[in-house]
């Protein structure tokens, strides 16, 4: 687990299945009781790499497309 604020994070879990549920990529494990747990999988160190993460190297706070999100959003407020 790598979200920064889940309650697991550094923990290792081993991977039961990774598919698309609920609309978004989810990584499958089994939790301490053996039920069967999901997560987004950008909580995870199974997610891709983001290019433009990578590029960047942490120079970089916001992302032109959630800026341009936040933009929308603001302009909708307005109104």
């Amino acid at each position: 687990m790598t979200h920064p604020f889940h309650p697991l994070r550094g923990r290792e879990v081993e991977l039961v299945t990774y598919k698309k549920a609920w609309g978004e990529d989810r990584v499958f494990y089994r939790g301490d009781a053996g039920q069967l747990r999901h997560l987004p999988v950008e909580w995870t160190s199974a997610a891709p790499v983001d290019p433009f993460k990578e590029i960047a190297a942490g120079r970089c706070r916001f992302r032109t497309e959630d800026l341009l999100r936040l933009a929308d959003l603001l302009e909708k407020v307005k109104e």
